[in-house]
């Protein structure tokens, strides 16, 4: 007997990419992801037994290509904390771009209880949580971040780099702005230059402060000689 194909799984998993931010942990049904899939309700309980073994497997999915993307861009510049800063957060944020309906919706299947959206957050922010405070911590050690508590530093990269992603881009697809306005939030707010220009801002309130040099009448006698 042939084994079903294994495309079915990436086919059911597609479609439920497609669907989870519209209905959500309690709203997506297996006959949903399935007719969207164009597969047998049986081949879904095939590959994936439940509907929450479904869920699970769909939110990991998504997070896991994001985290092997950040791994590979911060493992290049392992000896320059600023440039794995640079490059994570260039990660996240497009990665928050173009799934930003999703992760909202993760975000608030979670603050209403769903157990698999909230299982999902509490075992994976923490790892790319976690990569960007080490990264910040292994600047405050050799002197070029500034020192001051690191969840502080990580709140304020949070919040300069990505909130803009979500709340602005929440606001652009809303349709509550004239179809104008939208495109120039998203413009000001979602593009390449917009996400990159935050990005530098960030980097530059983090630096360490260099320190004034003293001037003198020996050091400003040596200046204009």
């Amino acid at each position: 007997m042939a084994r079903p194909s294994r495309n079915l799984d990436r086919a059911l998993l597609a479609a439920g990419s497609e669907l989870y931010p519209v209905h959500g942990c309690a709203g997506l049904t297996i006959r949903q992801v399935a007719d969207a899939a164009g597969v047998n309700i049986g081949m879904f309980h095939y590959h994936f037994g439940s509907r929450q073994a479904f869920l699970r497997a769909l939110l990991q999915q998504t997070y896991e290509s994001m985290f092997a993307h950040l791994r590979l861009e911060t493992g290049r510049h392992q000896l320059e904390p600023v440039a794995a800063l640079r490059g994570a957060f260039r990660v996240i944020g497009r990665f928050a771009r173009e799934n930003r309906c999703f992760i909202v919706r993760v975000m608030a299947d979670a603050l209403s209880g769903e157990v698999v959206a909230r299982d999902f957050m509490r075992e994976n922010m923490p790892r790319h949580l976690g990569l960007i405070q080490a990264l910040l911590a292994e600047g405050q050690r050799l002197g070029v971040i500034r020192a001051m508590a690191p969840r502080q530093a990580l709140a304020f990269c949070v919040g300069a780099i990505g909130s803009p992603i979500l709340l602005g881009g929440a606001i652009a697809d809303s349709g509550a702005l004239p179809r104008a306005a939208s495109r120039a939030l998203a413009d000001d707010v979602l593009s390449e230059k917009a996400i990159d220009e935050r990005i530098e801002l960030a980097l530059a309130a983090l630096a360490a402060a260099r320190p004034v040099r003293r001037v003198t009448a020996r050091t400003a006698s040596r200046t204009t000689q």
